[in-house]
């Protein structure tokens, strides 16, 4: 498949690369009706890069719609698992809902919130993970580490995402051996991770989970820290794809729509997200949603 470019930035623009259509050859042995009908229902899905596009869309609108509401003020209220959920949460994950499941009904889609709710659909090799709001806790306090994610899942694996930081006015989107991009007011741009720098490594970590600096996993056998930035949400990724950034590790507990999206975004920069246990890379469509321990590296 050949590489995408910066793919377009206004709204609708997605809806539109949905039109972008693949089409399935059928059995010739088929009478004309029937095969006339089943292609009319089965002959088209939309392709990746529409796909890409889409996500990165809805990340910029449900962007823009959370920080209309934080301007406006939101309630705040405690999940079940005492992690904090606002309205802004709730709206966002229904703005994307509703644009992931028009465009492809036939694809599922886990979400936080509506999993939270105890709504969880069948999943079988294609489904997608949508955190509407990672980084409620930054929020809630006024920072701007908020992030939305939207990530594609095909066999256990994370193949596209976009990840919009809202207050920072940026989508970053990538797709597996395509590229990855950030989009802001100037356009679209390349991104890449980097290789470790020869003055050191910039480790990035958690605002509020305290991770310490760790052992460095055997592809940074050798290197040393000498920078560590405190951040939260997604956004921590973000860092890592654009070459701001080297190290990511995360010990505490996260579900698979905290990471799919970013995942992506990753492996499209050059980097990777492996699990610390093993070293192999973190695979997704687990019992209950839940990570193991992992971390995030550049080149």
């Amino acid at each position: 498949m050949s590489e995408v470019g910066p793919l377009c930035g206004d709204s609708g623009c997605g809806m539109r690369a949905i039109l972008k259509l693949q089409h399935y050859q059928l059995p010739h042995a088929l009478p004309q009706p029937v095969e006339a009908s089943i292609t009319l229902a089965m002959s088209y899905r939309p392709t990746d890069e529409s796909l890409l596009q889409l996500a990165a869309d809805l990340a910029a609108e449900a962007g823009a719609l959370i920080l209309t509401l934080r301007a406006r003020g939101v309630a705040v209220s405690t999940k079940a698992d005492r992690s904090l959920v606002t309205e802004a949460d709730n709206a966002a994950e229904a703005l994307i809902l509703s644009g992931l499941r028009r465009a492809d009904p036939t694809v599922p889609v886990i979400a936080e919130e509506e999993a939270a709710a105890g709504v969880s659909p069948e999943t079988e090799r294609e489904f997608w993970l949508v955190d509407p709001l990672d980084g409620t806790r930054d929020f809630v306090a006024g920072l701007d580490d908020f992030a939305v994610n939207i990530g594609l899942v095909r066999d256990g694996r994370a193949v596209l995402g976009a990840v919009g930081v809202p207050a920072r006015g940026a989508v970053f989107y990538g797709m597996a051996e395509h590229g990855a991009f950030r989009r802001n007011a100037a356009g679209d741009i390349r991104i890449e991770a980097r290789h470790p720098p020869a003055e050191g490594l910039t480790m990035v970590v958690s605002r509020f989970h305290g991770d310490r600096v760790p052992n460095l996993p055997p592809a940074l056998s050798g290197q040393r820290v000498t920078d560590i930035t405190r951040m939260g949400s997604a956004a921590k990724f973000c860092r890592v794809a654009e070459g701001t950034g080297d190290f990511y590790p995360r010990r505490g507990r996260t579900m698979e729509w905290d990471t799919a999206a970013p995942q992506a975004l990753v492996e499209a920069a050059g980097g990777s997200v492996r699990r610390i246990e093993d070293d192999q890379p973190l695979t997704y469509g687990k019992p209950g949603w839940e990570n193991p321990g992992f971390y995030c590296i550049g080149k």
